[in-house]
């Protein structure tokens, strides 16, 4: 039955533990959005304090946290680097529906990282050495180019992770849910935490 108090449909109810309510819903948006339900607004800050902000797709998640990879060159991953902290948002137009987290962020294991690369289409692969990630590029012809050198590097042999690309997970200390509600009476659930030991605590918001 719907909560008539809270304006959740069924199969909402708030779980003592977040993730669980988190693939709850993405669960449901897996089956109605079009594109990519996975990806989700990265922001990061800058050496000035400048926030930046991008999209990325999501590709690992868990009880430690949410999972995704990028060339370690890149603005947003030189800036994780110098400052391990990040907030996210999920939205999924078809249902009326986003998630909003924020808290610490570590690099994910080297193993982690080589499971997920190779799995990845091997011109995936190839892009990862040929794109020097967030710098300027004089052309695309250069692009092009680059990805034509390593095509021909490594032939039908075995493309190594480099270095300088991995994976970041963000340890949310925060995770907000809202659902849209009629006459914008939406309806908002956040789980919060103070450190990544501590239990979840859970407030209902005015929208």
């Amino acid at each position: 039955m719907n909560d008539p108090a809270s304006g959740l449909k069924k199969g909402d109810q708030a779980e003592e533990n977040p993730i669980e309510m988190f693939n709850d819903w993405l669960s449901q948006a897996e089956k109605s959005e079009v594109n990519d339900p996975s990806a989700m607004a990265l922001a990061t800050v800058d050496s000035d304090g400048l926030p930046n902000v991008r999209m990325v797709l999501m590709r690992r998640y868990d009880d430690r946290g949410f999972c995704f990879f990028t060339n370690f060159e890149s603005q947003k991953g030189e800036e994780l680097l110098a400052n391990a902290k990040a907030s996210c948002v999920f939205h999924w137009k078809t249902l009326r529906k986003q998630v909003r987290l924020r808290g610490e962020v570590e690099v994910v294991s080297a193993e982690e990282a080589d499971d997920y690369f190779y799995s990845r289409p091997r011109g995936s692969r190839i892009g990862a050495h040929a794109s020097k990630q967030s710098r300027p590029l004089e052309s695309r012809f250069a692009l092009e180019k680059a990805v034509a050198k390593y095509t021909a590097k490594f032939g039908t042999g075995t493309i190594e992770r480099p270095d300088y690309w991995s994976g970041f997970r963000i340890k949310p200390l925060s995770i907000e849910f809202w659902s849209d509600g009629k006459f914008r009476l939406h309806d908002r659930i956040r789980f919060d935490r103070e450190t990544l030991e501590d239990a979840w605590q859970t407030v209902r918001l005015y929208p």
